[in-house]
């Protein structure tokens, strides 16, 4: 059961720690993570060697707390512990002059003696810490402590205090280890008679190595981003340790530095010259006026300034750099290095800085105050690392509005978003191979933003400054750790609030599922359409001047409307008149070979969505049906034509007429549907209705073929539109429909045809009258 009355308590052991001691980011990490882990209700302890370097102002604060003696293979050296608080952070600073009284915190020849000593120090102090102190977690930062999870190990192990702590391991830079001679083994440490630390210890026959240790002997290991928690298990940037790395995957994490988002923060910041926000940024182009000035370079807003502030050194890009950067200030980008290093890259950059006076400024030093006036003043940041663990430097200039460009390593790729022309979205620029061509196309398409798309390069600015990189949420992923390696401890209310923020927006993106669900329900809807169309198509309105035209046009805007959903209402309208006037000359306007070939198309389609229908029309009567079929097969071979018609003017013959009886097929299901009362009336319209047709279609030739399939098709039309039928019955009784219908639509449809064709048609127009006159006489 947890314990909601005690509360995680940590160890903090860093080589150096800012504001006293800072040589690289490690340094920054030690300052701000202790912190923000205080504010989140943890009680947190840092330990940190007692440098010389220390200002005074810090050390007149410090306050002797206790002293001890620490073994160290045969030697006793005296350990002192003075205590300071800052910020609301406890310090306990390691005290031992012969170690640390120095005026560097590396680099001498007896580091491997100096920092065995100090992680000897943490654990044995781990005794001697305030009353009421008991750690639960000691978290080690970089070979400087890897030594100190083998010593807990190894000597402490079984003693009460010891037993509950669990140890964490950091890696800020792989290639940093801490390898000495094999010597050191029993010398100093005093474990070469201990076979299991002796062979974890060993990385080659005549060599140790602190961190290969501490990856072997802790609890849990970390590192700086989730990136490169994942290339460091690959040989290319494991430096030798991927395979042990791969072995304990399990036990690894990353997890994203953060920065001290109020020393950053350009809004407050006295180092600069001018203060801005991110919705008031004028402040930063007097920043970038006055850097200019300072350096040299010509003063001009409409020129974008990239900066570098970093050390002179491979693992940088500096190769990169030093390959494109003739290429880069040719091309009108203004650049601004700050550093050290080696040598070669120094001369190389003051090599450029007299080739292109007023482009190019270099400042071969180390000053903090004027990197901070170019985090402000530039509009890009260049950072092409070989390998970055994570990188504060780009997280900086992206709180002051510089937009980083950098290669996709590391914590690089993690904190920077690359541009999208086309979404928008982004927070810098970035190249993914270390190429030097690659690294000064980035630099252009930066560059090319900045010229073309002031608005686009403006919102980039924007959504950069608004990332959060405070410590809080690196500050909640540790406390994830502890508390999962220490589950009897309760987390305090105000962590799990803080963690419980993010569960609502998960779930706020939850209805947007249902959203999709009426659409869904709409395509049932677009196939009622065609049903709920036809009786639209039966408005009188559009046939007072002949009543079997009308029938014509309204059967020929079904089939159009079925064949081509997606056809405009004004499109079928215009479609139906024409085919209306073609639909009285039916017989001149298309030749019969057209027709029975285009009826032969049309037959196997018909045949299939007719097969379905076969018992609906078993119960008409033999005479009616066949009336009726015959009507129909008017009716249909008039509604093919037309629509063959008018699917010619459009190019598609086939594809309309394919798929007018496939699209036929659902609304004709539906009619069947119906109550026996529209069936009956149908039987019942079709028998006038033959009067005024079966002259026309009793006999016709393509009736061998059409039959069958117009038929049932032809029916399931018939049957949609009851109150259109009924009107022609009065009209058949005086007249026959066919020579009626001819005579009044002739005048309009004999204008526009031309002689040739009615010459070619009139053949087979009589030998079909003669069938029909026959075929009526015996039917009467």
């Amino acid at each position: 059961m947890a314990d909601s009355s005690k509360k995680m308590q940590i160890v903090f052991a860093s080589a150096e720690c800012a504001p006293f001691v800072k040589t690289g980011g490690l340094g920054d990490v030690a300052g701000s993570l202790p912190a923000a882990l205080v504010r989140a209700g943890a009680e947190v302890i840092v330990m940190v060697p007692k440098y010389a370097t220390i200002k005074d102002e810090y050390k007149a604060q410090m306050e002797h707390f206790s002293d001890f003696y620490v073994s160290l293979g045969w030697r006793n050296e005296y350990c002192g512990l003075e205590k300071l608080e800052h910020d609301g952070v406890t310090y306990m600073f390691i005290d031992n002059e012969r170690y640390f009284a120095r005026d560097y915190p590396y680099g001498f020849f007896d580091d491997g003696e100096r920092f065995a000593f100090f992680s000897k120090a943490i654990t044995e102090s781990l005794q001697h810490l305030p009353e009421g102190f008991e750690c639960d977690i000691l978290h080690c930062n970089d070979w400087q402590t890897a030594l100190a999870p083998v010593f807990l190990r190894e000597f402490y192990q079984g003693l009460p205090l010891y037993d509950r702590v669990k140890t964490v391991f950091s890696i800020h830079n792989v290639a940093f280890q801490g390898q000495f001679s094999d010597t050191v083994m029993e010398d100093i440490l005093g474990v070469a008679h201990i076979p299991a630390a002796a062979t974890q210890l060993r990385c080659d026959a005549c060599s140790i190595n602190y961190m290969l240790g501490a990856l072997h002997y802790a609890d849990a290991i970390t590192t700086v981003s989730p990136t490169y928690a994942s290339e460091i298990q690959t040989p290319e940037f494991g430096e030798g340790l991927d395979d042990v790395l791969r072995e304990r995957s399990y036990a690894l994490q990353g997890i994203l530095n953060g920065i001290d988002v109020a020393a950053f923060d350009p809004a407050t910041d006295k180092r600069i010259a001018a203060n801005y926000t991110v919705d008031d940024r004028s402040g930063k182009a007097v920043c970038k006026a006055k850097l200019q000035e300072e350096l040299g370079l010509e003063v001009r807003d409409d020129r974008p300034l990239m900066v570098m502030v970093t050390r002179l050194t491979r693992q940088k890009g500096m190769d990169l750099v030093m390959y494109a950067l003739d290429r880069i200030l040719s091309g009108g980008v203004q650049v601004a290095v700050l550093g050290t290093g080696d040598r070669d890259y120094e001369d190389g950059l003051r090599y450029f800085q007299d080739k292109y006076p007023g482009t190019m400024a270099a400042r071969i030093e180390f000053d903090p105050a004027l990197s901070q006036r170019m985090y402000a003043a530039a509009d890009m940041f260049l950072m092409p690392s070989k390998f970055e663990p994570c990188g504060l430097s780009q997280i900086i200039a992206m709180r002051y509005g510089t937009l980083p460009i950098v290669r996709e390593t590391g914590g690089l790729k993690d904190t920077v978003i690359p541009y999208n022309e086309f979404t928008g979205e982004g927070t810098g620029f970035s190249f993914t191979n270390f190429n030097g061509d690659e690294m000064g196309d980035a630099v252009f398409r930066a560059a090319r933003l900045f010229w073309d798309n002031r608005e686009a390069w403006n919102q980039l600015v924007t959504q950069a400054m608004s990332q959060d990189f405070s410590w809080t949420r690196s500050a909640d992923k540790y406390l994830d750790l502890y508390f999962f390696m220490h589950p009897e401890i309760e987390r305090p209310a105000a962590v799990e609030a803080a963690t419980a923020v993010e569960e609502p927006v998960a779930d706020e993106a939850e209805p947007a599922a249902p959203v999709k669900e009426p659409a869904a329900a709409e395509e049932p809807k677009v196939e009622e359409k065609p049903a709920e169309a036809d009786p639209v198509k039966a408005d009188p309105e559009v046939k007072p001047a002949a009543k079997p035209a009308a029938k014509k046009t309204t059967a020929r805007k079904t089939t159009a409307k079925k064949a081509t959903t997606t056809k405009a209402a004004a499109s079928k309208t215009t479609a139906a008149k024409a085919t209306t006037a073609k639909a009285s000359t039916t017989r001149k306007r298309t030749t019969a070979a057209a027709k029975k070939a285009n009826e032969v198309e049309a037959a196997p389609e018909v045949k299939a969505a007719a097969e379905a229908k076969p018992a609906a029309k078993a119960p008409a009567k033999t005479a009616a049906k066949k009336t009726a079929a015959t009507t129909k097969k008017a009716t249909a071979a008039k509604k093919t034509t037309a629509t063959k018609s008018t699917t010619a003017k459009a190019a598609t013959t086939k594809a309309a007429a394919k798929t007018a009886p496939k699209a036929t097929a659902k609304p004709a299901a539906k009619v069947e549907e119906t109550p026996a009362e529209s069936k009956a009336e149908a039987a019942v319209e079709a028998k006038p209705a033959a009067k005024t047709t079966t002259r026309k279609r009793a006999a016709t030739t393509a009736k061998k073929t059409t039959t069958k399939a117009a038929a049932p098709k032809a029916e399931g039309k018939a049957e949609d539109k009851p109150a259109v039928k009924a009107e022609p019955t009065p009209k058949a009784a005086e007249v026959k429909a066919a020579p009626k219908t001819k005579a009044e639509t002739e005048p309009a449809k004999e204008t526009p045809v031309s002689p040739a064709v009615p010459a070619e048609e009139k053949a087979p127009t009589k030998k079909t009258s003669v069938r029909k006159a026959t075929a009526a006489r015996k039917r009467r």
